[in-house]
């Protein structure tokens, strides 16, 4: 007997045998989803001791694997100011050992500039286009591409390491050891070294103060050694900048998963992205003056739209994720 589990942005759906111990069961279309990829990523990760789900069987022709339960304990609904800490202390530990993962280009792809400046390309043709209904001047063109620029040669300038590339509290377990297990790490990536960082800190589904936030970000840098490589002002621009091609990034995946793949659940997401999106550009628009023009042009032409109404899961970037816990 199979019990179906609720499943994650992908095309992947996972259900629970009723053995013992129960299983994971998961069927993941070959069309769709690279499961040869997942495979020898889920085994690198094992050889190095990260704890990811064991591999028990695989049909790579129809798309179906066996694999290791570990269980529901995911990080988001056990998150409260009073837990963070420890949980978060468990979860960049976790991420320091990933960070030492041998970066076998034969296993992992390098995260490029053609595929850093690909993911920001689904901004403006699914959030802008498609969720809004605008079109985008050459000017409005000429600047994102711009914006895009600075991003990617920060994201390459900063040293490269594996990357989980969606490390947040929905793919993050608790596991009885008290450690933190891994799921959906099938698109990791040889990349930046903030990338799953600023994942984990400015995580799309809960939002945390943001002194807490700068303060276990350049926690993590001294102790991973980061601080060795580059200054505290430097490392908190690669942090913040890396959110930003991030977050841009989330707007295009959020709208597409709404609009062309039917789950418009994640449209309530999207507001404390935008926050995240431009309380980053923000930040680092002293050193960058062309984010002060892409804050001013989002502003103008974006938040304007979705004032409009027309948006009804749409609420004000000020205080989207006010609700810290």
């Amino acid at each position: 007997m199979l019990t179906a589990l609720n499943g994650d942005a992908g095309f992947r759906q996972y259900f629970r045998t009723n053995t013992e111990p129960s299983l994971i069961a998961v069927s993941a279309p070959p069309a769709q989803e690279n499961n040869p990829a997942f495979v020898s990523k889920a085994l690198a990760f094992r050889a190095s001791s990260i704890h990811v789900p064991e591999i028990y069987a695989v049909d790579f022709f129809q798309g179906f694997m066996l694999l290791e339960d570990l269980g529901d304990e995911l990080i988001l609904p056990r998150l409260s100011m009073q837990t963070a800490p420890g949980i978060y202390d468990a979860a960049e530990q976790a991420l320091t050992q990933l960070q030492q993962v041998p970066a076998d280009t034969e296993v992992f792809d390098a995260y490029s500039a053609k595929l850093l400046e690909q993911e920001m390309t689904l901004f403006p043709q699914w959030f802008v286009e498609r969720l809004l209904g605008l079109s985008l001047s050459h000017a409005d063109e000429s600047l994102l591409r711009e914006v895009f620029g600075v991003l990617v040669n920060s994201a390459r300038a900063q040293p490269q390491v594996v990357v989980h590339r969606d490390y947040h509290s929905r793919n993050l377990l608790l596991a009885t050891d008290g450690g933190i297990a891994m799921v959906d790490f099938q698109d990791a990536v040889i990349g930046p070294m903030t990338y799953d960082l600023v994942s984990l800190l400015r995580d799309c589904y809960i939002r945390w103060p943001a002194d807490w936030v700068r303060e276990r970000a350049l926690g993590f840098a001294k102790r991973s050694g980061a601080l060795l490589l580059a200054s505290e002002a430097q490392f908190l621009r690669w942090f913040d900048l890396m959110g930003l091609q991030r977050h841009i990034k989330v707007l295009g995946i959020f709208a597409r998963l709404s609009l062309r793949d039917n789950k418009p659940q994640y449209l309530h997401d999207i507001p404390l992205v935008i926050r995240y999106t431009l309380e980053a550009a923000m930040a680092q628009s002293e050193s960058e003056p062309v984010l002060s023009e892409f804050v001013a042009w989002f502003e103008r032409v974006l938040i304007l739209a979705l004032e409009s109404g027309q948006q009804q899961w749409y609420r004000p970037w000020q205080t989207a994720g006010e609700q810290e816990k």
